[in-house]
């Protein structure tokens, strides 16, 4: 058959499942006039052809990869300018995702892996958002003057080899339009996820050293790569950030133009040998001041200084901003939530109460209803059915089954994401399912190794896979990028520590916390039975008993925590604990 060298450009409706629930009717005579309007003029001017249509989406290929760019940019701008009016809940939104591949052609239809890369671009770009491969960009670069964001190798489904993979930066057709309106968050053209978008101003340098100046661009240069490793938000790039370089312009304005709900800025100061660097993250809106750090450090090594402060800044910003983005949703009216919107509520409800928190889960159900991509929400469902296991009363007859399938729509929506593949390692760890546990686990640290969950999740894979040394490793790293951590989560901690026998350092972080859950009574009560401390031991274990449900069933929590143990050695020590304590038979 013959084979040829062809740009594939993949679109695809955004919630389009959702939208034809609404107005089946209407939706459809949308679609058909937008396609006709729209994008098939746009593709045929730019030498393109549709080969092939399907209800929410097309594939269309070029001669010109340059042509497939400026096609894929056009039909996003019009797109805006198009659907502005409406209603954000109802306007039309692509995902584009466009590749160069070898091909095979048979009639007036194309199949190959190039085919298939472009497909899965599509799903990896923001609703409004294209997405292209490396192949696209060697070819471009230099060709097209279009701003390229790296997001990195992915991993698709069914495609043998990682894909490197660029988002381009789409500029606002509408900025500067007196007669925009955006009075709400949602109109803003470039807020095309509802995803927070964050702009990082250059540091200021106020050392009155210009040698310096290359130190606090580099510093600015180091947060915005790291946070664009973040696929939960949408980090502008470099380029426009530092054209406020020097300039005197209101943070307001700064977000006006660039479209954005969140600054970071801060400056450098250096003294001597030492040198005093800040940060603060302002929401744009009002002006107000979210979080605000000093670190004060000596130059002993500015480049590894320089890497030390991005680690921290970079590692304590998403939570800083997640917890002013679900006080912003908790206040909204709940006619007016959003699928994302509905994610934050429900996820601000498991920070409270992780464990059997039904009420966060059907706002997790119904974001995922409203936007069925909602990788994160499906992440978190798995999260809570699969923990639900060490709860003593599980979430229906399978948890681990509802896990899994939820797990499923997290990956395949958000094959990418660090979040995701760190929830995958959690899933599979508590499946008994240790080497993918781990695969997932480390590509998370790959993707992101900045990111807090990435690296609590990893030490718990580890810990239970033979290596709690290393666990510990990981969580002082942890605790050094964010001491404020919540006492779960030094739960790994103390874990490790029983599996190396250091039952008095496991018992210090146990005692240390203000609201241990009714688990963490019977993992005192095995480290007490370790150390022959038998009435500490026996009162553990009846504290338990007090505080756990009627009808606990705690063999079964302890065939659940065995399963956690790569090692038969280390499940054995766990239960011998519990024999000890008279947990268990």
């Amino acid at each position: 058959m013959p084979r040829r060298l062809v740009a594939i450009l993949a679109a695809d409706v955004v919630g389009y499942t959702r939208l034809m629930g609404e107005d089946e009717a209407g939706t459809l005579e949308r679609l058909k006039s937008l396609r006709s309007e729209l994008v098939q003029p746009k593709i045929e001017k730019r030498g393109g052809r549709i080969f092939k249509l399907m209800g929410d989406g097309l594939l269309a290929a070029f001669s010109s990869v340059v042509e497939a760019l400026r096609c894929a940019v056009d039909i996003q701008n019009s797109l805006v300018e198009r659907e502005f009016k409406l209603p954000g809940a109802q306007r039309i939104r692509l995902r584009i995702g466009v590749n160069l591949g070898d091909v095979i052609v048979e009639g007036s239809d194309i199949y190959g892996d190039g085919v298939n890369v472009a497909a899965r671009l599509e799903g990896l770009a923001n609703p409004g958002g294209i997405c292209v491969s490396g192949t696209v960009f060697d070819h471009a670069k230099g060709k097209i003057e279009l701003e390229f964001a790296d997001l990195g190798k992915q991993q698709f489904k069914n495609i043998a080899d990682p894909i490197q993979v660029y988002r381009i930066v789409l500029e606002n057709p509408l900025k500067g339009d007196p007669t925009a309106d955006t009075s709400e968050s949602d109109t803003d053209p470039r807020d095309h996820t509802k995803k927070p978008a964050i702009a990082v101003l250059p540091f200021a340098n106020m050392s009155g050293d210009a040698e310096q100046e290359y130190f606090s661009d580099g510093i600015t240069e180091d947060i915005i790569t790291e946070l664009s490793r973040f696929q939960e938000l949408f980090v502008i790039a470099r380029n426009s950030s530092f054209s406020y370089k020097g300039k005197s312009v209101k943070i307001q304005e700064i977000a006006r133009d660039l479209g954005v709900d969140f600054i970071v800025e801060g400056s450098v100061r250096k003294a001597g040998n030492r040198v005093r660097i800040t940060a603060q993250l302002i929401e744009a809106a009002n002006a107000n001041h979210i979080w605000a750090e000093r670190f004060d450090r000596t130059l002993d090594d500015i480049f590894d200084l320089q890497d030390e402060i991005t680690q921290v800044i970079v590692a304590l910003l998403p939570i800083r901003l997640q917890g002013a983005l679900i006080e912003r949703a908790r206040k909204k009216p709940s006619a007016n939530l959003t699928a994302y919107d509905l994610f934050l509520q429900g996820r601000w409800l498991l920070d409270q109460t992780f464990w059997q928190n039904r009420k966060a889960l059907e706002l997790l159900g119904k974001a995922t209803e409203i936007d069925p991509h909602c990788a994160h929400a499906y992440a978190y469902i798995a999260l809570v059915h699969a923990y639900s296991v060490f709860t003593f009363a599980p979430l229906g007859e399978d948890p681990i089954a509802t896990a899994r399938e939820n797990l499923e729509l997290a990956l395949s929506n958000g094959e990418g994401d660090h979040f995701i593949h760190a929830v995958a390692g959690e899933v599979y760890l508590i499946c008994g399912e240790h080497d993918r546990a781990r695969i997932h686990s480390e590509k998370s640290l790959t993707l992101n190794p900045n990111d807090i969950f990435a690296l609590h999740s990893h030490a718990d894979v580890v810990a239970y896979s033979g290596d709690p040394e290393y666990a510990v490793d990981l969580f002082e790293k942890v605790h050094y990028l964010d001491p404020m951590a919540p006492d779960i989560w030094m739960e790994i901690h103390a874990e490790s520590h029983y599996m190396m026998r250091d039952y008095k350092k496991a018992l210090d972080i146990y005692q240390s916390w203000e609201n241990a859950p009714a688990h963490s009574h019977t993992h005192m009560a095995a480290c007490f039975a370790q150390l022959g401390q038998m009435d500490e031991a026996h009162a553990a274990a009846e504290t338990f008993r007090r505080i756990c449900p009627d009808n606990a069933d705690f063999a079964y929590y302890a065939s659940a925590h065995a399963r956690l143990c790569k090692r038969p050695e280390d499940a054995a020590h766990w239960l011998e604990g519990y024999r000890k304590a008279g947990l268990m038979a």
